[in-house]
């Protein structure tokens, strides 16, 4: 594989990746002057959701193979439930990593994913039942 290609689908990956949001963590670590010298006396590790960037969707649209303009109603509405299934199971795995975590500010932002995946869920149901 060539040096371009290489490079082309690590931006390729990166840019889906903003664009379907992922979690990051954060490492914050402490340190204090023992006998011993600098010790590390405190090491807090956290994980942090990155919500999905709108902007990088669109990107992603805009250089897509497929034209959306060109796709019946039925197509679009099977890539829209694909579309939503892949976010609904991402939301599944930001809760799992959140729950692993015994992090109380982690803890409290996860209520608020589930209310947004109950919600996410709830469109997901009604695109079924549409059809």
């Amino acid at each position: 594989m060539k040096e371009k290609d290489i490079k082309e689908e690590k931006l390729n990956k990166a840019l889906l990746k903003r664009a379907l949001g992922y979690n990051s963590k954060e490492v914050i670590e402490e340190y204090v002057n023992g006998e011993d010298g600098v010790v590390l006396s405190k090491k807090k590790v956290t994980t942090k959701p990155v919500p999905p960037d709108t902007t990088a969707l669109k990107i992603l649209l805009d250089y897509m193979d497929v034209d959306l303009s060109e796709m019946t109603d039925e197509q679009l509405s099977e890539e829209r439930k694909r579309l939503l299934e892949e976010l609904f199971q991402n939301k599944i795995k930001e809760e799992k990593i959140c729950k692993k975590t015994k992090n109380k500010k982690t803890q409290s932002k996860s209520v608020g994913q589930k209310k947004s995946l109950k919600k996410l869920e709830k469109t997901l149901n009604k695109g079924e039942n549409s059809d």
